[in-house]
C-alpha cells in the first residue's frame, strides 16, 4: 500500500513539452524583434546616405551653373555623376552587401534594394517641378524618396 500513495519525483513529459514550446516562442519573438531592428538601422543608413547624394546633387549644381546632372546644358549625365568624385568620393555603400549603391540609368518609381533611380523635373509625387530633381532608392521596408521642391 505504501507503493501506491508513494509520489514520484520528477516532471511528465506533457510539462517538459510545454517549457520547451513556451522557449521556442520566447526565442522566435526576440529573433523576429531583433531582425526589424536591424532591417531598420540599416533603412535608417539608407535614408541617410539618399540625404549625402541630395547634398552631392546640390554641390554639383553649385559648381554647373544651377543645372543638376542630366539636365539640358548640365556638364554631365547621371551616369557620368555617378562615375565622378562627387559620388565615389562620398562613400556610399549599401549597408547590407558593404557593396557600392546601384544607380539605375532610368527612373523607377520602386527601385529594387539598394538601387538609386533619379530624374529630373519631377517631383517624388510625380508633379512637374521645373529645375528640380527626385532621387528614389529601394529599401528593405518600402523605398524612400527625396526631391529639392
Amino acid at each position: 500500500m505504501s507503493n501506491l500513495l508513494k509520489k514520484e519525483k520528477g516532471f511528465t513529459l506533457i510539462e517538459i513539452v510545454l517549457v520547451l514550446a513556451i522557449a521556442g516562442l520566447l526565442l522566435v519573438i526576440v529573433f523576429l524583434a531583433v531582425s526589424g531592428a536591424q532591417k531598420s538601422r540599416r533603412d535608417s543608413q539608407r535614408k541617410n546616405d539618399v540625404s549625402r547624394i541630395a547634398a552631392q546633387l546640390e554641390s554639383f549644381a553649385s559648381n554647373d551653373n544651377g543645372l543638376y546632372p542630366g539636365m539640358a546644358g548640365a556638364s554631365q549625365t547621371w551616369a557620368q555623376f555617378t562615375a565622378s568624385n562627387y559620388i565615389t568620393s562620398a562613400n556610399l555603400n549599401d549597408p547590407s552587401t558593404s557593396a557600392a549603391y546601384t544607380y539605375d540609368a532610368a527612373y523607377s518609381a520602386a527601385p529594387a534594394q539598394g538601387h538609386v533611380s533619379y530624374r529630373t523635373g519631377l517631383a517624388c509625387d510625380g508633379s512637374a517641378m521645373g529645375r528640380g530633381y527626385s532621387v528614389n532608392m529601394g529599401l528593405e521596408q518600402g523605398v524612400n524618396c527625396r526631391d529639392n521642391k
